[in-house]
């Protein structure tokens, strides 16, 4: 029912509710309830206030809290942060509004404004903006067959305290062919932490994904523990498994077929690889080294340093709805700032470089980066159909 369907009704029943005996009342009490869907105690109230006007006065509507300029630079982290959800927007302003005053003329109104805002509003006012974005979803993975019985599955959730336990996958970068060999990008991310490294291998040999399996393993700032991975044959070879037996690390897999159970990598091969290079194809030594180029310097700081991640902390059933309560959105530095299990050295070497680098610059080298890389996809995507075309 309508507000102004709510207001007919009361003016309806108010005279006969005033009129009548208590027990009367009581049953025209309920049907208001009923009908209006209203809290017992506060139909009580508009019964017993004043009689119902006619016409009922509009209200007056309440100007925005946060004017343009607000929304403005707001829009400006936003974009040059990678379009985040707006709770952890909220959380990386802080972070990004000492690099911000240089570029724009912060007032202390418009500082206080932009650290008050909340993530509702943040949606809100961003919403003309997102409608632009698109997503598309795209694997080429064949499940290996190899070693199953070898590797043990892991069907309970992931409950870990410390870092060192991760999740591996491969994102392919085949276009719209399949055929012959073409590049894939290596995700890793440890599950407490949030921490990820990416590596780019031209092709799915076991050598080369053992090879940036170590590279990674070199560059992380904490000891290695376990990997999870799919069923795919990349993974559940001879040369992994004999890899991890050297180095002590667990080896486990998820259930053919069930996306859920590598949930945690499912995420990231969105956020560090498809929303930044897309679908295109890419086949060659040349974009393989433009990809690592990106993965191995600028990206993991934007990600790991200046970008805070959100935990799923539980879910709780509230009549029909399913709520999910979060953690504090911080940043995979953070999160493992306030670890014992890590190298002390490495991590305080990483808050000084976060202290140091402009986030805004950083952003900037890695959109160049992506037009470069962009661009070679096109110029192969030419080529291909010029020899399409001439055979």
């Amino acid at each position: 029912m309508t507000a102004m369907g709510r207001h007919e009704y009361l003016r309806a029943i108010y005279d006969r509710y005033r009129r009548s005996p208590a027990e009367v009342k009581g049953k025209i009490l309920d049907e208001f309830c009923r009908v209006c869907d209203y809290h017992r105690k506060h139909a009580i109230r508009l019964l017993h206030g004043r009689r119902p006007e006619t016409h009922p006065r509009p209200r007056r509507p309440r100007g925005p809290s946060y004017g343009r300029a607000v929304i403005q630079v707001l829009a400006q982290v936003w974009e040059a942060a990678g379009y985040p959800w707006s709770v952890r927007l909220k959380a990386m302003l802080p972070l990004w509004l000492p690099w911000l005053r240089p570029r724009v003329a912060l007032t202390p109104e418009l500082e206080r404004q932009l650290r008050a805002i909340s993530p509702r509003q943040i949606d809100r006012r961003l919403q003309s903006r997102k409608r632009i974005l698109r997503r598309r979803l795209y694997g080429r993975t064949k499940p290996g067959t190899l070693l199953k019985h070898h590797i043990p599955i892991k069907t309970d959730h992931w409950n870990v305290t410390r870092p060192g336990f991760t999740e591996i996958d491969l994102v392919s970068h085949s276009g719209d062919c399949a055929e012959g060999e073409f590049a894939h990008s290596f995700n890793l991310t440890d599950i407490h932490t949030t921490w990820t490294e990416t590596r780019a291998v031209l092709g799915k040999g076991q050598t080369g994904i053992v090879a940036a399996l170590e590279e990674m393993r070199q560059g992380l700032p904490f000891r290695l523990l376990g990997i999870d991975s799919d069923n795919g044959s990349e993974f559940l070879n001879h040369h992994l498994v004999r890899y991890c037996r050297a180095g002590q690390i667990q080896f486990t897999r998820g259930r053919p077929y069930k996306k859920d159970d590598n949930a945690h990598i499912e995420q990231k091969n969105w956020t560090h690889v498809r929303k930044l290079v897309g679908w295109d194809r890419f086949d060659s030594p040349a974009a393989v080294g433009l990809l690592n180029d990106l993965y191995r310097h600028e990206l993991p700081q934007m990600m790991n340093l200046f970008q805070p991640s959100v935990k799923l902390l539980r879910k709780e059933r509230v009549g029909s709805r399913l709520k999910r309560i979060y953690d504090t959105p911080q940043t995979p530095l953070d999160r493992l700032r306030a670890c014992r299990d890590v190298d002390r050295t490495r991590v305080n070497e990483l808050l000084r470089l976060r202290a140091t680098t402009d986030p805004f610059e950083l952003a900037r080298i890695i959109e160049k980066k992506i037009e470069r890389i962009a661009a070679l996809a096109r110029r192969q995507d030419r080529s291909d159909r010029v020899t399409s075309q001439t055979a």
